[in-house]
Order: C-alpha cells, then sequence, then structure tokens
C-alpha cells in the first residue's frame, strides 16, 4: 500500500511539472489511470456488469456477508461519472457494500443514440444492475441527475429502497432560477461546450470550492466536454422531459429522505428545497453554507459524516 501511494505522489507531482505542455489525449489517459488507482486505494475494485442492453461500468468496495450493514448505491448527475464519489465513499463505514455505477452514456458505460435516457429508464437499468450483483435492497444517494433519478427509484420501487439522499438533485421546478435557469432561457446550455473558455465558465457553476485539479486534468476533462457535446445534448433532451418531472409526485415519497444542498448552487438553485421540503412526508435537511453544487467532492469529509449519521439512524430504527 505505501508503494501505491508514493507511486501516486510522484506521478501527481511529474503530472504538475509537465502538465502545461502535453496534449489533452495524454490528459485524459493520465486522468483514467490516477483516478482507477485512487480508487482501489480506497478499496474499490472496477468492474462491469451485463445488464443485457449494455455492459455497465461500476466501482464496488464489498465487504463479507456476515460483516455487511447494507448495500450503498452512489448515483452521479448529468456529464460526470463514478469518480465524482470515490472520495466522499471512504469515509463510509466499512461494513457497507458501496456500489458506484456509471450511468448509460457516462463514464466507461457506452453511449447509443437509440437508448433512452430519461429518469425512469436509467432506474429501470439500476434495478437490472442490483439484481446481477445479487442485491436486495439499497441506501440511495444521488447528486444532480443522480438524486432525480434516486427519487424516481424511490417511487417506482420503495420495496428496494431503504432510504434516499438527495444532494442537489435535479426534478422539481425552483422558485427562483439559478445562474443555469438563466442561460437555459436564454436558449444556452452550459453543459453545452464548442471552447476551453466555454469549459472554464461551466466548471466555475459547478462548485464553490471545488478540490486542486492540475492544468493537465482540467484540460482532459475540458476536452472530453467538447467530444461528447452531440452525446451530451441527447442525454439532456432525454433527462429533461417535462413528464418526468416530481412537482406533483413528492407526496408519494415514502422512503425516509435526506436531501444536502450548498447555498451557493449555481445549477439548481437553493430555492428548490422549499419545494422538496413542502412535498416528501419523512425528510430531513442539511445545507452547507458557502458549498456549490457538489457537496461529495468540495466537503467530501463532512458531508459523508452526515450521511453516515442518517444512514445509522435508519439502521438502528
Amino acid at each position: 500500500m505505501k508503494k501505491l501511494l508514493w507511486f501516486i505522489l510522484g506521478l501527481v507531482i511529474i503530472v504538475l511539472v509537465i502538465s502545461p505542455w502535453l496534449p489533452a489525449s495524454v490528459g485524459q489517459a493520465v486522468y483514467a489511470e490516477v483516478t482507477d488507482l485512487e480508487a482501489s486505494v480506497y478499496g474499490f475494485e472496477q468492474k462491469a456488469a451485463d445488464i443485457g442492453e449494455m455492459e455497465m461500468a461500476y466501482y464496488r468496495r464489498p465487504v463479507s456477508a456476515g460483516d455487511a450493514k447494507g448495500a450503498i448505491l452512489m448515483l452521479h448527475g448529468y456529464s460526470a461519472n463514478k469518480d465524482v464519489w470515490t472520495r466522499f465513499a471512504s469515509n463510509i463505514n466499512e461494513a457497507y457494500d458501496i456500489i458506484i455505477p456509471d450511468m448509460a452514456g457516462h463514464g466507461d458505460t457506452p453511449f447509443d443514440p437509440k437508448w433512452d435516457y430519461s429518469g425512469p429508464a436509467q432506474v429501470k437499468r439500476l434495478v437490472t444492475l442490483l439484481d446481477a450483483l445479487d442485491i436486495d435492497k439499497v441506501h440511495l444517494i444521488g447528486n444532480s441527475m443522480g438524486g432525480f433519478i434516486a427519487a424516481h427509484f424511490a417511487l417506482a420501487h420503495p420495496d428496494r429502497v431503504v432510504s434516499a439522499t438527495l444532494v442537489d438533485p435535479a426534478g422539481v421546478t425552483s422558485p427562483e432560477p439559478s445562474d443555469m435557469g438563466k442561460l437555459l432561457a436564454q436558449g444556452r446550455n452550459p453543459f453545452e461546450v464548442d471552447t476551453r473558455e466555454d469549459f472554464d465558465e461551466f466548471f466555475a457553476m459547478t462548485m464553490a470550492q471545488p478540490p486542486f485539479f492540475p492544468e493537465l486534468v482540467v484540460k482532459a476533462v475540458a476536452q472530453d466536454y467538447i467530444e461528447r457535446k452531440p452525446q451530451l445534448q441527447e442525454i439532456f433532451v432525454d433527462f429533461h422531459r417535462r413528464s418526468d418531472m416530481l412537482d406533483d409526485r413528492l407526496q408519494d415519497i415514502r422512503v425516509p429522505v435526506l436531501l444536502m444542498w450548498g447555498t451557493e448552487d449555481r445549477l439548481i438553485h437553493i430555492s428548490s428545497v422549499q419545494v422538496w421540503e413542502a412535498g416528501v412526508p419523512d425528510i430531513q435537511v442539511q445545507i452547507w453554507e458557502g458549498i456549490g453544487h457538489m457537496p461529495m467532492m468540495e466537503i467530501p469529509k463532512k458531508s459523508a459524516a452526515v450521511f453516515q449519521g442518517f444512514i445509522d439512524q435508519i439502521t438502528r430504527s
């Protein structure tokens, strides 16, 4: 383990020194390797499961059956991937079996223009994944689109959900428009990136206190967004179907819910909290001052501690 940690540290130092001169393609390869290495340090194995329609990639930190306290399914947001959860997940009690999938069209799970990328369609795939892994019930946690999908999962399969934690989730109409909402009203989607300048503007909207990323990584991720623009456009259309919005269905969510939100979220306005709080019968709320759209990346240890306390409370009850 020490050798692996020293290797990662050495690789990071090299990347910091030479990153400004390396092409984005090199950065993409380095970023993929480093994130997989970091996940392995935290005890996660990279796997893939045949769910019929596709091979779904995922990280898993398994535990022995006799020691398991339960399973946790962590769901990333639109345009993101499973790597956004690993640092958060590393702070969760090791007695929990953690599964972090790349949802269809994201990360290492393929994209196909013929597939449906709506919330309900993604739920069906996740149920198939859990069946393939022989997992009956889970604690759900999802950020943004992942929170939206987690809410749809809880509505469609309450018998398979122990709890649902929604982190700055999409899915309801905000009383006040976010910065992204204002741009969308003008016909501009900040997720649609054509240049590095576009990406920098978008990235600044995602987190108020982002972790450090070397220039090589930022360059690589920016290039990835540019290359994936046509795919992201198709996913966005499916994901934003008005018929899938949850405003009128929140009262039907019957599992315990924890809602986390950052006050500086520029993608989904914090005024959405009042909609979720008024609609969901069994809900707890945690507001993070000075934090943006992705608390699990901005404050992984603090946000994980709140989540841990929530699921432990449910486990004891």
